[in-house]
């Protein structure tokens, strides 16, 4: 018997709440304030909660730990490309998380977008193998509203031990939509609201949308800056054409309103096989060569951009 398996041993003796992990009784992939609360009452620091967004030192979650969004994703031009595993295995073991270890991942709760960095996070996680994780609904701000206490001192965690490893179960790649969009093969979901998947305006990525992609923004799963239940978003899936019975893939620009739609189907209404194209339209139509729909002819695109520039200015 090695050393560090007696002190675990006897931790898990001394202190029952480390041992060897069982999912947190009352535990959902979206937490709402009062749950959350009561969880961290039950398991205090057994569970880490993590801010990703917002002013950290304003005040945050007693106990809970500060990660930027932008550790998670890349830079220009394309921020919805994977970081490396390397660089996301250091994040997690900074954080004092192991595949075992229940993880709330938090935003600023500004607004319905700004959920879509905690989704983001909650997936890559959920990628890397982390097996027990949840969002707050409505975020920081509803766990205030909510008269919740917060606490301005920063959290610093012991590094775990946590060996990168990463799967594709959850994750549709360029190649991959290529075929699907070829075979039809797969129900492609653009995220983004209307003006984008019409080809209206576009930011990062050429105007249009994927050939064959159906239209479910992301902001019809809220009510305000909360995430609604799993009937309510079942029903506006089925509103929106969506029927769940082959594989699901969610896009947008570069894969933050899509992480919202992916965890809103896969993770909360249940749905199965539903992916997330992280790179999404930045990395599709970056060549020009992908098959697009409600793409606007050359004439159309310049007038569009002119109308967009002048509209800026205002």
């Amino acid at each position: 018997m090695t050393r560090s398996f007696t002190l675990a041993a006897a931790l898990a003796v001394s202190f029952p709440a480390l041992a060897a992990a069982a999912t947190p009784e009352g535990w959902s992939p979206l937490l709402e304030p009062a749950q959350l609360n009561a969880l961290l009452d039950q398991y205090g620091e057994d569970i880490r909660v993590v801010q990703i967004t917002g002013e950290y030192t304003e005040g945050h979650i007693p106990g809970s730990g500060w990660s930027p969004y932008a550790s998670w994703r890349s830079d220009m031009p394309n921020p919805g490309a994977l970081r490396d595993l390397p660089h996301l295995t250091t994040v997690v073991q900074e954080l004092g998380i192991d595949t075992d270890t229940p993880v709330v991942v938090v935003h600023a709760g500004r607004d319905a977008t700004d959920m879509g960095a905690a989704a983001r996070v909650y997936w890559t996680l959920r990628s890397m193998g982390i097996e027990d994780l949840a969002l707050l609904n409505g975020g920081l701000a509803a766990w205030t509203e909510a008269g919740l206490p917060v606490e301005t001192a920063d959290a610093s965690f012991f590094p775990s031990d946590y060996q990168g490893e990463w799967t594709d179960q959850w994750r549709a790649t360029t190649a991959e939509v290529t075929r699907m969009v070829a075979d039809g093969s797969a129900e492609l979901i653009d995220a983004r609201p209307a003006g984008f998947f019409d080809g209206l305006t576009w930011s990062v990525a050429a105007p249009g949308t994927i050939h064959g992609a159906d239209n479910l923004e992301y902001s019809d799963f809220f009510d305000g800056t909360r995430l609604v239940g799993a009937e309510a978003i079942r029903a506006a899936a089925a509103e929106a054409g969506y029927t769940g019975n082959t594989t699901a893939v969610s896009f947008c620009n570069t894969g933050h309103w899509a992480a919202i739609n992916w965890f809103a189907l896969s993770e909360v209404a249940g749905y199965d096989d539903v992916r997330l194209y992280a790179e999404s339209m930045a990395e599709y139509a970056a060549d020009g060569t992908q098959p697009l729909d409600n793409a606007p002819n050359r004439l159309q695109y310049a007038w569009r951009a002119a109308t967009n520039w002048v509209g800026s200015l205002f």
